[in-house]
This record gives structure tokens, sequence and C-alpha cells, in this order.
């Protein structure tokens, strides 16, 4: 349960988070959030309204205002998926995500480590943070100083599992792997980009132009915990077409219909270059109040209603 101290912690994040932003002559923008149909990405399943959808992410409409000419766009709002519930997990959620026209997914790592730099300039208002501004969880220091650390999937599948990355994937354990072997030991010393995905796991990002068969796309860990998932924007409306179709394919046979989302396509022909994030605010705060699960630093969890 929220205290009134865990409100004022809120309140202040929310506030720096904006800040930041302004800073930086972005333009804070306020989504849709019942809509008509959605990306298709076979791994989060949505809430059903009214023969409508809540959304999972504000990312369609958001990609929508950069195609109509919206160079830094940045939203805080409220995303729902079903079956997401945990210590690091709620159906309904505050998600932070940006966008910068002209980025790739490295200029977006580099903003990444200045927003949280910057939000926790400010320790005594965190409990979980030390004078120096430096994450304590578990009676252990993440310093977040620069330059973070990197690493691409490949070489943490093969420091920590003993496996590639693609042979994880074509034997159809790459999740697993993942979640139980990887993520774990991930941003423990100090925040770590795991980069370069394989292409397959990044249906929205953009192919790496001297090896196709990865993606340009970034998680960001700190304690072993997932924070953000960034990429550098496709905008080839044929290629997202044919990633669509192996979603849909995907998708087959479950209790939704899913449509191809013609009009976001159309529009990705007028979209820039463009590199983008989804950060879980949710997280952030409860890594900064040292709170044990998510559920503490929301303002009303869903058994209290």
């Amino acid at each position: 349960m929220a205290t009134s101290v865990t409100l004022q912690r809120r309140s202040v994040l929310l506030q720096a988070v904006r800040s930041f932003f302004l800073s930086r002559r972005y333009l804070e923008v306020d989504t849709p959030v019942l809509l008509p149909l959605l990306i298709p990405e076979s791994q989060i399943v949505p809430f059903c309204c009214e023969g409508r959808f809540l959304q999972t992410s504000p990312e369609l409409c958001m990609k929508h205002l950069l195609a109509r000419g919206c160079p830094r766009l940045f939203q805080l709002c409220h995303c729902f998926r079903r079956g997401e519930s945990g210590r690091y997990h709620l159906p309904e959620f505050t998600m932070l995500e940006w966008y910068h026209a002209g980025w790739s997914y490295l200029e977006l790592m580099a903003e990444v480590e200045e927003l949280v730099r910057t939000l926790a300039g400010n320790p005594d208002d965190f409990p979980g943070l030390d004078r120096q501004g430096n994450l304590v969880r578990e009676q252990r220091t993440v310093a977040l100083h620069r330059p973070w650390s990197r690493m691409t999937v490949d070489a943490a599948f093969l420091e920590f599992a003993g496996i590639p990355a693609r042979e994880a994937l074509a034997d159809g354990r790459f999740d697993e792997i993942l979640v139980t072997e990887v993520e774990p030991n991930l941003g423990w010393e100090q925040p770590l980009f795991l980069y370069d995905y394989p292409v397959t796991l990044g249906s929205l990002a953009r192919p790496k132009k001297d090896d196709p068969s990865l993606a340009e796309r970034f998680e960001l860990y700190i304690c072993g915990i997932e924070l953000g998932n960034g990429f550098s924007e496709l905008v080839d409306p044929e290629e997202q077409r044919r990633r669509f179709e192996r979603e849909i394919a995907m998708m087959t046979g479950r209790e939704r219909q899913v449509v191809m989302p013609e009009r976001f396509l159309a529009s990705l022909a007028a979209m820039p270059e463009t590199a983008g994030i989804a950060l879980g605010f949710d997280r952030l705060l409860m890594l900064f109040s040292g709170a044990g699960t998510i559920s503490e630093v929301v303002p009303l969890a869903a058994e209290e209603l």
C-alpha cells in the first residue's frame, strides 16, 4: 500500500522526468488510450473494451505524430497488458516513452544515461540512492557515473549461459535462457545496455547495416531488472509489413482478430530516421525508492480496490 511519502516520491520523479525532457525541447503529448487496433505483437496480450483495445504502448499514436513533423516527443501514460503480474509486472502500469528524429540507438543510449543520472541527482528524495547518487540494492552499490556498460546479446549468452544467442534462438530456448541465466547477472556494478538482438526479435527495429541478421535494439538493465526497450526505428513500410505478417501468423487462432494497421504503415513513408524507447517508470521508481516490488510504488494496487 502506497503511503503519503511514497506518493510524494512518485510526484517528485514525475516532475523531474518532465523537466528533463522539456529542457531538451521535447514536446509532451497525450495520445488516445482506447484504440481501434494495435501494432501486431505476438508476445503481448491486450485488454479488450467495447470492441476496442486499451493501449499496450503509445507507440502507434506517437509514430503517427512523428510522421506529421513532430521531431521530439515524450509521453508519460498508463498502459495495459493482460497476464502481466508479479514483483516487477502489473497489468496496468506507467510507461515513459520518447522519440528523437535523426538519431540512432547509439545516441539514444547516451540520453538514457543522462536521464537516469539526472533523476538521481537529488538522492535525499529517494532511500534507494546513496549520498553520491548511486543505487543501493541488496547491499550492493550500482555506480551511475558514466560510461555505463554495454554488452552484445551474443556476448552475454556466451558468458552467462555458454551458448551463442543464435543457437538458443534456433532451439526455441532464447527467452528461457535470457530470463533464467542472463538477466539476473546484468547491471549490478553499473547499469548495462544489452544490445544487437537477433533481427527476428526486433519487429519494429532497423537492421544493422553491416550485419542485417541483427537489429539495432537495446534493453537497459539495472540490478538484473529490465527497465527499457529501445531501438533505431524501422521506417521501411514494405519491410514492416512483412514483419507484421509474420507476427500475425504467430497469432492466428487466438481469441482476438488481428488487423494489419494500414494507416500506420502508410505513415511510415513520411517518418524520418528516428530512435525511440519505452521505459518502465514504476520500475525506476521502485529502484530509486528501495522497494521490493512494483506494487509498493503505485498509488493503489488492484487488490486495494
